[in-house]
Parts: structure tokens; C-alpha cells; sequence
């Protein structure tokens, strides 16, 4: 298989300029169309990266997923999850970020970049409140670029409107069971809901 290994390969494969929009887009700092684009997404994918590699992390929440603290700053809630600590961890000990947010129903896409950090101040945990819970902690997202992504990829792949897709593939249950001999991904299955209810926040 030959790769490409330099620079001058690589855009001399792809030897078409980016456009004005593509360039133009890029600002240090959330503009009030971008401020109210995120304002609305309720999810994103938040990635890191640590001595051990690369995470890329889906993140939910009830209403806004981050809040905007001001036009360089955005503030993530750490609510409950698998303990695996793996964001946390990379942005411990190196805090750059990369978040991805989607709007259900856009086919446009608002990418971040830049350094985070973690933290557990009161003040700050105490900001966020679901179902009567707190996160253990916030982490806390300093702007270095914002843009919007183009429509292409959602609108490939018919993300939003391709109806449901989810039919026959396997549980966690099942997948789990693959990852280790014996494990009842049976149980497990049954037992998520219930499980969900009392560990969403």
C-alpha cells in the first residue's frame, strides 16, 4: 500500500484551494451567531488526548450542554458516567481539547478547539443542578478557534432522516460478553434501565 508521508504530497493530491468561506470562518472567540448556535446543542463530543493516546467522548444533557460563560469560555458539566476518568485524565495532564456539537435536526456541525481544565470548586459545581445533583466536577474550555462544519457528511450519510437504523445490532450486553468470556451481557441488558434511572446525573 503506498501512503502519502509528506506535506507536498499530500496537497498536491488535493490541489484545490479552500474557499473563502472555509478560511473566513475561523474565529478565536464565539460571535453571537456562534454563541447561539451552541446555546442550543444538548450534545457534543469532547476529545482529549494523554500519554496513552486519544478519547473522544459523547457528551448529553437535559438543555444546553455547555454553558457560555463569556465569548472565550464554555463550561462542561461532568456528569455521571463509567468512572473510567479517561477526558479528565488526558486534560490533567495535557489540556488540549476538541469538541464537536450537534443540534438534532441541523446537518451543520460547531467545532471547538483549545485548552481545558479541570475543576471541583463549589462555586462552580454548584452552578449546575439535575434532578437534585451536581457534577463532581466542571471542566472548564478556553476557546482558541471556533467554526461551523459544513453539511456534507450529515447530509451523506442522511443522518436525521434516514429514520431509525438501530435494528439488529448487537446490545452492550452482547458486546460485552464478546470482550470477556463468561460475562452475562444477558443481565446486564435487563438490568439498564433500571440501572439509567438512578445514575443519569
Amino acid at each position: 500500500m503506498e501512503t502519502i508521508d509528506t506535506i507536498a504530497a499530500l496537497e498536491a493530491l488535493y490541489d484545490v484551494a479552500p474557499s473563502e468561506a472555509a478560511l473566513v470562518k475561523v474565529t478565536d472567540h464565539l460571535t453571537p451567531s456562534y454563541r447561539a448556535w451552541i446555546g442550543r446543542a444538548q450534545f457534543v463530543v469532547l476529545s482529549t488526548v494523554g500519554p496513552e493516546g486519544v478519547d473522544g467522548s459523547p457528551r448529553g444533557d437535559a438543555g444546553p450542554v455547555v454553558t457560555v460563560a463569556d465569548a472565550r469560555t464554555l463550561l462542561l458539566p461532568d456528569w455521571r458516567g463509567n468512572n473510567r476518568l479517561d477526558s479528565l485524565r488526558n486534560i490533567v495532564r495535557d489540556g488540549r481539547v476538541a469538541l464537536m456539537f450537534l443540534v438534532a435536526g441541523s446537518n451543520n456541525a460547531m467545532r471547538v478547539n483549545g485548552t481545558a481544565v479541570v475543576s471541583a470548586d463549589p462555586a462552580l459545581t454548584g452552578r449546575f443542578e439535575q434532578q437534585g445533583q451536581h457534577p463532581r466536577s466542571v471542566i472548564v474550555v478556553r476557546v482558541a478557534e471556533v467554526y461551523s462544519q459544513c453539511a456534507r457528511a450529515l447530509v451523506r450519510s442522511a443522518f436525521w432522516t434516514s429514520g431509525d437504523r438501530s435494528a439488529g445490532l448487537p446490545s452492550v450486553g452482547t458486546m460485552l460478553a464478546d470482550a470477556k468470556a463468561g460475562f452475562d451481557g444477558a443481565a446486564y441488558d435487563a438490568g439498564w434501565a433500571e440501572r439509567a434511572k438512578g445514575s443519569l446525573w
